[in-house]
Protein backbone atom coordinates (compact mmCIF):
# COMPACT_ATOMS: atom_id res chain seq x y z
CA UNK A 1 0.00 0.00 0.00
CA UNK A 2 1.20 3.47 -0.84
CA UNK A 3 0.50 6.86 0.62
CA UNK A 4 -0.88 10.15 -0.67
CA UNK A 5 1.00 13.43 -0.69
CA UNK A 6 0.54 16.91 -2.14
CA UNK A 7 2.66 18.37 -4.92
CA UNK A 8 3.09 22.01 -5.91
CA UNK A 9 3.33 22.96 -9.58
CA UNK A 10 5.30 25.95 -10.83
CA UNK A 11 2.15 28.07 -11.16
CA UNK A 12 1.10 27.43 -7.55
CA UNK A 13 -1.44 24.69 -8.31
CA UNK A 14 -1.48 21.97 -5.67
CA UNK A 15 -2.32 18.42 -6.65
CA UNK A 16 -2.38 15.09 -4.92
CA UNK A 17 -0.22 12.14 -5.85
CA UNK A 18 -0.10 8.46 -4.95
CA UNK A 19 3.34 7.26 -3.88
CA UNK A 20 4.46 3.65 -3.67
CA UNK A 21 7.84 2.98 -2.05
CA UNK A 22 10.02 -0.14 -2.40
CA UNK A 23 10.89 -2.23 0.63
CA UNK A 24 14.65 -1.83 0.15
CA UNK A 25 16.97 0.84 -1.18
CA UNK A 26 15.36 2.44 -4.26
CA UNK A 27 16.94 1.91 -7.64
CA UNK A 28 15.47 5.22 -8.84
CA UNK A 29 12.21 7.09 -9.20
CA UNK A 30 9.37 6.69 -11.67
CA UNK A 31 6.56 9.11 -12.42
CA UNK A 32 3.47 7.16 -13.47
CA UNK A 33 1.28 9.25 -15.78
CA UNK A 34 -2.37 8.25 -15.67
CA UNK A 35 -4.91 7.30 -18.31
CA UNK A 36 -8.05 9.41 -18.73
CA UNK A 37 -9.53 7.56 -15.74
CA UNK A 38 -7.60 9.40 -13.06
CA UNK A 39 -5.47 7.85 -10.34
CA UNK A 40 -7.78 4.89 -9.96
CA UNK A 41 -7.23 1.42 -8.51
CA UNK A 42 -5.46 0.24 -11.66
CA UNK A 43 -2.94 3.10 -11.73
CA UNK A 44 -2.26 2.57 -8.04
CA UNK A 45 -1.58 -1.13 -8.71
CA UNK A 46 0.71 -0.15 -11.56
CA UNK A 47 2.63 2.14 -9.21
CA UNK A 48 2.74 -0.63 -6.59
CA UNK A 49 4.17 -2.96 -9.23
CA UNK A 50 6.98 -0.56 -10.10
CA UNK A 51 7.71 -0.15 -6.40
CA UNK A 52 7.99 -3.92 -6.11
CA UNK A 53 10.66 -3.70 -8.81
CA UNK A 54 12.63 -1.24 -6.72
CA UNK A 55 11.45 2.20 -7.80
CA UNK A 56 9.78 4.98 -5.86
CA UNK A 57 6.67 5.32 -8.02
CA UNK A 58 4.71 8.57 -7.96
CA UNK A 59 1.36 8.92 -9.76
CA UNK A 60 0.24 12.57 -9.85
CA UNK A 61 -3.49 13.28 -10.00
CA UNK A 62 -3.42 15.16 -13.28
CA UNK A 63 -7.17 15.81 -13.29
CA UNK A 64 -7.02 17.78 -10.02
CA UNK A 65 -7.03 21.05 -11.95
CA UNK A 66 -10.53 20.21 -13.19
CA UNK A 67 -11.92 17.91 -10.52
CA UNK A 68 -10.25 16.41 -7.48
CA UNK A 69 -10.33 12.77 -6.52
CA UNK A 70 -11.17 11.40 -9.97
CA UNK A 71 -10.95 7.59 -10.00
CA UNK A 72 -13.08 6.22 -12.81
CA UNK A 73 -14.00 2.71 -13.92
CA UNK A 74 -13.76 1.38 -17.46
CA UNK A 75 -17.44 1.58 -18.34
CA UNK A 76 -18.68 3.52 -21.34
CA UNK A 77 -20.17 6.14 -19.05
CA UNK A 78 -16.84 6.68 -17.30
CA UNK A 79 -14.97 6.68 -20.63
CA UNK A 80 -17.12 9.59 -21.74
CA UNK A 81 -16.64 11.34 -18.42
CA UNK A 82 -12.89 10.87 -18.60
CA UNK A 83 -12.81 12.30 -22.09
CA UNK A 84 -14.84 15.28 -20.93
CA UNK A 85 -12.46 16.01 -18.06
CA UNK A 86 -9.45 15.49 -20.32
CA UNK A 87 -10.92 18.01 -22.75
CA UNK A 88 -10.86 20.66 -20.04
CA UNK A 89 -7.15 20.12 -19.33
CA UNK A 90 -4.47 22.00 -21.22
CA UNK A 91 -1.40 20.07 -22.26
CA UNK A 92 0.81 22.79 -20.80
CA UNK A 93 -0.81 22.43 -17.38
CA UNK A 94 -0.49 18.65 -17.47
CA UNK A 95 3.22 18.97 -18.25
CA UNK A 96 3.58 21.37 -15.31
CA UNK A 97 2.08 18.74 -13.04
CA UNK A 98 4.34 15.98 -14.39
CA UNK A 99 7.26 18.34 -13.83
CA UNK A 100 6.11 18.81 -10.23
CA UNK A 101 6.21 15.04 -9.75
CA UNK A 102 9.73 14.85 -11.19
CA UNK A 103 10.80 17.66 -8.88
CA UNK A 104 9.30 15.82 -5.88
CA UNK A 105 11.45 12.76 -6.62
CA UNK A 106 14.63 14.70 -7.40
CA UNK A 107 15.93 15.41 -3.86
CA UNK A 108 16.61 11.69 -3.32
CA UNK A 109 19.35 11.97 -5.92
CA UNK A 110 18.27 8.93 -7.93
CA UNK A 111 17.68 8.96 -11.69
CA UNK A 112 14.04 9.52 -12.60
CA UNK A 113 12.01 7.93 -15.36
CA UNK A 114 8.48 8.60 -16.60
CA UNK A 115 6.05 5.93 -17.75
CA UNK A 116 2.61 6.81 -19.06
CA UNK A 117 -0.45 5.03 -20.34
CA UNK A 118 -3.05 6.30 -22.84
CA UNK A 119 -3.15 10.09 -22.29
CA UNK A 120 -0.22 9.54 -19.96
CA UNK A 121 1.69 7.93 -22.83
CA UNK A 122 1.61 11.24 -24.65
CA UNK A 123 2.67 13.03 -21.47
CA UNK A 124 5.60 10.64 -21.09
CA UNK A 125 6.80 11.73 -24.53
CA UNK A 126 6.34 15.40 -23.60
CA UNK A 127 8.21 14.81 -20.36
CA UNK A 128 11.12 13.55 -22.44
CA UNK A 129 11.05 16.64 -24.66
CA UNK A 130 10.11 19.37 -22.16
CA UNK A 131 11.00 18.38 -18.60
CA UNK A 132 14.49 18.65 -17.16
CA UNK A 133 15.80 15.83 -14.99
CA UNK A 134 14.14 12.91 -16.79
CA UNK A 135 16.56 10.04 -17.44
CA UNK A 136 14.22 7.91 -19.58
CA UNK A 137 10.58 7.81 -20.68
CA UNK A 138 8.22 5.07 -21.83
CA UNK A 139 4.90 5.72 -23.50
CA UNK A 140 2.11 3.18 -23.89
CA UNK A 141 -0.35 3.92 -26.73
CA UNK A 142 -0.11 7.69 -26.46
CA UNK A 143 -2.51 9.14 -29.01
CA UNK A 144 -0.87 12.56 -29.17
CA UNK A 145 2.74 11.51 -29.70
CA UNK A 146 2.71 11.85 -33.48
CA UNK A 147 1.57 15.46 -33.23
CA UNK A 148 4.58 16.24 -31.04
CA UNK A 149 7.09 13.89 -32.67
CA UNK A 150 9.06 16.82 -34.11
CA UNK A 151 10.01 17.84 -30.57
CA UNK A 152 13.52 16.71 -29.67
CA UNK A 153 13.68 14.25 -26.75
CA UNK A 154 16.28 15.00 -24.09
CA UNK A 155 16.55 11.39 -22.92
CA UNK A 156 16.08 7.85 -24.23
CA UNK A 157 12.44 7.01 -25.08
CA UNK A 158 10.65 3.70 -25.68
CA UNK A 159 7.15 3.49 -27.18
CA UNK A 160 4.49 0.75 -27.25
CA UNK A 161 1.45 0.62 -29.57
CA UNK A 162 -1.29 -1.91 -30.31
CA UNK A 163 -1.68 -2.97 -33.94
CA UNK A 164 -5.47 -3.15 -33.65
CA UNK A 165 -5.88 0.07 -31.67
CA UNK A 166 -8.98 1.67 -33.19
CA UNK A 167 -8.08 5.10 -31.80
CA UNK A 168 -4.45 5.14 -32.97
CA UNK A 169 -4.16 4.09 -36.63
CA UNK A 170 -0.90 2.86 -38.21
CA UNK A 171 -0.34 6.30 -39.71
CA UNK A 172 0.36 7.51 -36.20
CA UNK A 173 3.34 5.34 -35.35
CA UNK A 174 4.52 5.45 -38.97
CA UNK A 175 4.80 9.24 -38.65
CA UNK A 176 6.74 8.85 -35.41
CA UNK A 177 9.07 6.36 -37.10
CA UNK A 178 9.58 8.70 -40.02
CA UNK A 179 10.47 11.63 -37.78
CA UNK A 180 12.36 9.53 -35.22
CA UNK A 181 13.93 6.65 -37.19
CA UNK A 182 16.22 5.54 -34.34
CA UNK A 183 13.51 5.53 -31.68
CA UNK A 184 12.56 2.03 -30.46
CA UNK A 185 8.85 1.41 -31.15
CA UNK A 186 7.24 -1.94 -30.35
CA UNK A 187 3.95 -3.10 -31.87
CA UNK A 188 1.68 -5.71 -30.31
CA UNK A 189 -1.26 -7.80 -31.61
CA UNK A 190 -3.62 -5.92 -29.31
CA UNK A 191 -5.93 -2.94 -29.03
CA UNK A 192 -5.93 0.28 -27.03
CA UNK A 193 -5.34 -0.16 -23.31
CA UNK A 194 -3.88 -3.64 -23.71
CA UNK A 195 -1.82 -3.21 -20.54
CA UNK A 196 -4.83 -2.68 -18.27
CA UNK A 197 -6.33 -5.84 -16.81
CA UNK A 198 -9.58 -4.00 -16.05
CA UNK A 199 -10.24 -3.11 -19.69
CA UNK A 200 -11.92 -5.23 -22.37
CA UNK A 201 -8.87 -4.87 -24.62
CA UNK A 202 -6.49 -6.28 -22.03
CA UNK A 203 -4.08 -8.66 -23.75
CA UNK A 204 -1.99 -10.51 -21.22
CA UNK A 205 0.83 -11.71 -23.53
CA UNK A 206 1.32 -8.21 -24.94
CA UNK A 207 1.10 -6.61 -21.50
CA UNK A 208 3.67 -9.02 -20.10
CA UNK A 209 6.11 -8.52 -23.00
CA UNK A 210 5.73 -4.74 -22.97
CA UNK A 211 6.38 -4.64 -19.25
CA UNK A 212 9.46 -6.84 -19.58
CA UNK A 213 10.81 -4.49 -22.23
CA UNK A 214 9.92 -1.44 -20.16
CA UNK A 215 11.60 -2.83 -17.05
CA UNK A 216 14.76 -3.70 -19.02
CA UNK A 217 14.75 -0.17 -20.46
CA UNK A 218 14.47 1.41 -17.01
CA UNK A 219 17.12 -0.93 -15.62
CA UNK A 220 19.45 0.36 -18.34
CA UNK A 221 18.70 4.06 -18.10
CA UNK A 222 17.33 4.66 -14.58
CA UNK A 223 18.81 1.97 -12.39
Amino acid sequence: MGDTLTLSASDGHRLSAYRATPAGTPRGGLVVAQEIFGVNSHIKRVADGWAADGYVALAPALFDRVERGVALLYTQVDIERGREIRGKMSTEDAVKDVRAAVRELAPAGHPIGVVGYCWGGTLAWLAATRVDGVAAAVGYYGGGIADAAAEEPRCPVLLHFGETDASIPPEHWEKVRRLRPTLPIHLYPAGHGFNCDERSHYHEPSARLARERTLAFFRQHVG
